[in-house]
């Protein structure tokens, strides 16, 4: 692998214009944590066109974890007040063609209602982002997730659920259909983790939101315990891994670890 990696996603961006600590600068002033010289050094060799998209690997890799989750966190925040930061997809697509410094990965799932991107406010580069019914690990993501951290330097890998999710209630209800049935099976076990006096079915949509919550654990420690390579970044403290459940009906993205 090389630092550009080519084949995926690749920069935080940042708009040339918002408020301290929002907007797509906020991600270039989190990356002064190394020093101003680090800031700067990105910044000016860029174009004003430039500028408004996508962070260099300097900068990228000068946010701590922590400071990268805290600017999801943001996002979400702006998602929910709709004072969404302005997009120049175009200039993002432009500063990332040469390489890609994406500072996260997400693994959430394909409902068309919650597309990470936009729920947390980013751009173009800003985050690998791996879909799969029910949010699930297996060993194709896990590869695909050690690629984004341990090839490409992202700091957080995120995994994301979400409430009223098809593949929970179709998991809790036994769906059976083709290659569907299999994925299912993966969720199950999150069923019999959650702790839950009510009624055990699909149609309550209550037990399916804690089975959803279960299934994100599930999916953690599926990836702490499959994947070595991730476990050992997570030990060193260069990567965290987190949960989340995003809530459709007021656009909530509550952390869970």
């Amino acid at each position: 692998m090389t630092a550009n990696h080519h084949c995926c996603a690749d920069s935080i961006s940042t708009p040339s214009t918002g408020e301290e600590g929002n907007g797509r600068r906020a991600w270039l002033r989190a990356g002064a944590g190394t020093g101003a010289a680090v800031l700067m050094a990105g910044i000016g060799l860029r174009t004003d066109d430039a500028q408004a998209a996508s962070l260099s690997q300097a900068q990228r890799d000068a946010l701590t974890p922590d400071k990268v989750i805290e600017l999801m966190k943001k996002g979400n925040q702006r998602f929910r007040s709709g004072k969404m930061q302005p997009q120049d997809f175009l200039a993002q697509k432009r500063s990332s063609a040469s390489g890609q410094f994406p500072a996260a990965v997400i693994l959430s799932c394909i409902d068309s209602r919650a597309p990470a991107e936009i729920i947390l406010d980013m751009g173009i580069g800003d985050t690998f982002n791996a879909r799969i019914a029910g949010n699930i690990a297996n060993k194709d993501l896990m590869g695909s997730l050690e690629f984004a951290c341990a090839a490409a330097g992202a700091k957080v890998v995120l995994v994301m659920g979400h409430t009223a999710c098809g593949a929970i209630r179709g998991a809790i209800d036994n769906v059976q259909l083709g290659n569907l049935t299999g994925l299912l099976d993966t969720i199950k076990p999150a069923i019999a983790a959650t702790d839950y006096a009510g009624e055990r079915t699909g149609k309550n949509p209550a037990f399916v939101d804690a089975v959803a919550r279960a299934n994100v654990q599930l999916t953690i420690d599926t990836l702490r315990s499959g994947s070595p390579v991730l476990a050992d970044l997570e030990k060193k403290g260069q990567i965290r891994i987190v949960g989340s459940m995003y809530d459709l009906s007021n656009g909530v993205v509550t952390f869970l670890s």
